[in-house]
């Protein structure tokens, strides 16, 4: 996954990778005449937590880390154009994601940390204004910023936390997610349709965590969102 992006962020330095100042024919030379435009969008997620702790809060707790773990994003998509470089696009959609946190106790004995994995299924509404370069050819780059509200359908937070079913307590999240958003991404123009790859980063603007002051949670003082996005865009 790190190759795929550190990929992506080197071609975009690229002028138009070379082959974008060829002289080849246009191809739907009247797609920017429209006002707006829909499509779809598949992606992959790598997602974790960016968090700040205190460990004296946790009786024996030596240690706390998270840890990140793989997603799906699947939205639709749909862009309202203000003249050649500027859009504003809207993307509804459902996205799959886990993320890990790992507690390490002292003790006179070996014994292995103790991880939560929290499972989250978001229905997202990310707004993003788009700038996109001179369109060369068949070719143009764009960078994009904006806001993403997600809602947490496998939130636990109004769950009984007495006791879970391995009789551990668990970690509650917060249903609401307010997400920052930038990235950046190509436009490639083929015969029926445009293809755009994009890798996009979304940092969470509200702390998470829903604290019941339990062994798993009152050593976390703020828990926020930080997920990165490689996905394929494709649109009519």
């Amino acid at each position: 996954m790190r190759s795929i992006y550190l990929l992506f962020i080197l071609s975009f330095l690229l002028p138009g990778f070379g082959w974008s100042q060829k002289d080849l024919p246009d191809n739907l030379p009247k797609f920017d005449n429209k006002w707006l435009h829909f499509g779809f969008q598949l992606g992959m997620s790598q997602n974790g937590f960016a968090m700040d702790h205190d460990l004296t809060r946790g009786d024996s707790l030596i240690k706390l880390e998270t840890g990140t773990q793989p997603g799906l994003i699947i939205h639709a998509v749909s862009e309202l154009h203000f003249g050649p470089h500027f859009g504003l696009r809207f993307t509804p959609g459902i996205a799959f994601a886990a993320r890990d946190l790992t507690y390490t106790y002292y003790s006179t004995r070996p014994i292995s940390p103790v991880v939560k994995t929290i499972e989250s299924t978001f229905i997202e509404a990310p707004m993003l204004l788009k700038y996109r370069s001179k369109r060369v050819n068949n070719f143009a780059q764009y960078v994009m910023l904006g806001f993403n509200y997600g809602w947490d359908l496998s939130s636990q937070e109004k769950a009984d936390n007495s006791v879970d079913a391995r009789g551990e307590r668990i970690v509650k999240l917060k249903r609401q997610n307010y997400n920052l958003e930038v990235g950046v991404g190509f436009d490639f123009f083929l015969e029926y349709f445009k293809f755009s790859p994009e890798l996009k980063f979304s940092y969470g603007l509200n702390n998470v965590v829903y604290q019941e002051l339990t062994q798993f949670s009152a050593p976390i003082t703020d828990l926020r969102s930080r997920i990165f996005v490689f996905a394929l865009n494709f649109e009519g």
